[in-house]
């Protein structure tokens, strides 16, 4: 590999990185939004028109033409609707089960991601994919911590599953389709599109009806929602997906959930235990496995992974 082509691999990584750990951030802003008794569907269009709004201005600040071409139009609101679907469908299936359960769920996006491209774009699954993806999917499923009364709901799991797979076709739209602009200019114009996908959504559902925020502070983590998980991650991730490839940048969104565990430790109190520290573990180890690809061995992965494993055992004993 040479030395350009190294460079934009870790650019790429870098990028899908940093945009998994800023999505993770939602909590932040959610929560306290919900607390204010802002209901979910103003949330997600505050989220996104706030975001559009900034990149608007900041584009006509760096004087970036803004026009488009019919065909990236229709590209372009394509994408927007497919995010505006994860999104509403996600936060509708916490009506039917726990958010726990429901992020968990949310996880298996990288698998689709890594399916459709094999099976429509031709795409080699390595034996290193299939060992990160298998451990990120074990490692988020120790991050879930459910109640004892935590059930299943079919109604929840079909949103959670549409969810995924609209995340998942968003990602594989962006890796494949044609057209070619900056990362800051793709992003303005999906944002809008599902800021007025929500719209109409919430149009047509009396009881999602958007409200107003009620106070600076609600305003505040509006902005935070529009700037940090949506402006810098979508951007970010765009990046990621164009110079790594759909597979490994869905891979390295297992740092999703990692960072929503360590915000809920660190920022609202939450307990650390042996189960969230092996689960951590198994998820960087995915992400390690996909950042250094070829040079690191099946046969290495393994054994370093039965003697973690049997340290943690005799720990627990």
């Amino acid at each position: 590999m040479g030395n350009f082509a190294r460079l934009k691999e870790n650019k790429g990584i870098i990028c899908g990185i940093l945009a998994a750990v800023f999505y993770g951030t939602n909590p932040l802003g959610a929560l306290p939004l919900y607390a204010d008794g802002v209901n979910t569907s103003s949330v997600l269009f505050y989220r996104f028109s706030l975001a559009a709004a900034i990149l608007g201005v900041l584009l006509m600040i760096k004087r970036k033409p803004l026009g488009v071409t019919l065909h990236e139009f229709k590209v372009l609101m394509t994408l927007g609707v497919m995010f505006a679907i994860s999104s509403i469908t996600y936060y509708l299936s916490f009506r039917y089960m726990d958010a726990g359960i429901a992020s968990t769920i949310l996880f298996v996006y990288p698998v689709l991601v890594a399916v459709i491209m094999s099976i429509f774009f031709k795409e080699r699954v390595t034996k290193s994919t299939v060992l990160s993806i298998l451990l990120s999917l074990g490692g988020i499923a120790l991050l879930y911590r459910g109640g004892e009364g935590a059930t299943l709901s079919t109604v929840g799991i079909a949103l959670v599953m549409l969810s995924s797979l609209s995340y998942a076709l968003y990602i594989i739209y962006v890796n494949q389709s044609s057209i070619r602009m900056s990362s800051l200019k793709l992003t303005f114009y999906v944002l809008l599109s599902c800021m007025l996908t929500l719209l109409l959504f919430s149009l047509t559902s009396p009881e999602l009806h958007l409200q107003f925020p009620p106070s600076p502070r609600a305003w505040f983590f509006a902005c935070w929602l529009g700037v940090v998980p949506t402006i810098l991650s979508l951007v970010l991730m765009t990046i990621a997906v164009h110079e790594v490839g759909a597979t490994p940048t869905a891979i390295m969104g297992a740092l999703e959930p990692l960072t929503a565990v360590a915000v809920g430790v660190l920022v609202f109190g939450e307990s650390f235990s042996l189960r969230l520290a092996v689960g951590i573990v198994l998820i960087l180890l995915a992400v390690v496995i996909i950042v250094v690809g070829k040079n690191f061995h099946l046969r290495t992965i393994g054994h370093r992974l039965s003697r973690l494993l049997r340290k943690t055992w005799r720990w627990k004993s």
